[in-house]
């Protein structure tokens, strides 16, 4: 993809878990609240973490599918509305920030970029998190997985933030930590930045395109970035 050689960012769109927060201690205990009540043993954090980044229904097929369980289309619907119903009830018992991200998030407010979500998480409970943790004020546009036709990698979902937020093309830039928002990054045709936590120190990008943290991005908001976001397309 070809950037301007000066480039100005108006907006910062992000993904959420794995990039701004470290939900999956919360999403684990759901997971393991669900496979309780149906006779299966617990996983560990680390387990769970695996899966999580494709949105809930393929978090608990591919859990399930895993351990030899496999359930058709009504079963899965119904084990996910019952997973969504256990992360409900304690979405953000055990959530918490990665290093510097809510003052980052802060700065980059206060300096005038705006900022937007783009997450394969449910929208309502998005919503409801985001509110917990006190990002609601910062965030002008955050759609989840089921808020559009089709989620990431669909790049559809990311262009549906950019057009709520009435963004021009070439303008905005997304950040998320793992492969799948690097891809749907690329496809919606918007430069990428990739976070070193999370899943992020294993997704191959450019020097350019790899953040220390958040508060990097200001740098970025008038940057020759051309050249390196050209050779790795």
């Amino acid at each position: 993809m070809r950037q301007p050689s000066n480039y100005r960012y108006e907006a910062i769109i992000f993904d959420l878990d794995g990039t701004l927060i470290d939900s999956a201690p919360d999403i684990a205990a759901a997971v393991n609240a669900y496979l309780a009540e149906h006779g299966h043993a617990p996983l560990s954090v680390a387990s769970v973490e695996r899966f999580i980044g494709n949105g809930p229904r393929r978090l608990i097929d591919d859990i399930l599918t895993e351990q030899g369980v496999h359930l058709d289309v009504a079963e899965l619907d119904e084990a996910v509305e019952q997973y969504i119903t256990h992360y409900r009830r304690h979405p953000a018992s055990h959530t918490r920030f990665f290093p510097h991200v809510r003052e980052d998030l802060a700065s980059l407010h206060a300096s005038g970029v705006r900022l937007g979500i783009c997450t394969n998480k449910p929208h309502a409970l998005t919503h409801q998190i985001l509110d917990l943790l006190q990002l609601s004020p910062l965030v002008e546009v955050a759609l989840g997985a089921d808020a559009v036709p089709a989620c990431k990698p669909d790049p559809g979902h990311l262009r549906a933030v950019a057009a709520q937020m009435s963004l021009a093309d070439g303008t905005w830039a997304y950040v998320g930590d793992t492969p799948v928002d690097q891809a749907t990054a690329a496809a919606a045709g918007a430069p990428f930045f990739v976070v070193p936590w999370g899943g992020g120190s294993a997704v191959r990008v450019q020097p350019a395109q790899r953040l220390q943290r958040l508060a990097d991005l200001l740098s970025y908001r008038i940057a020759p970035l051309a050249a390196a976001f050209d050779r790795t397309q």
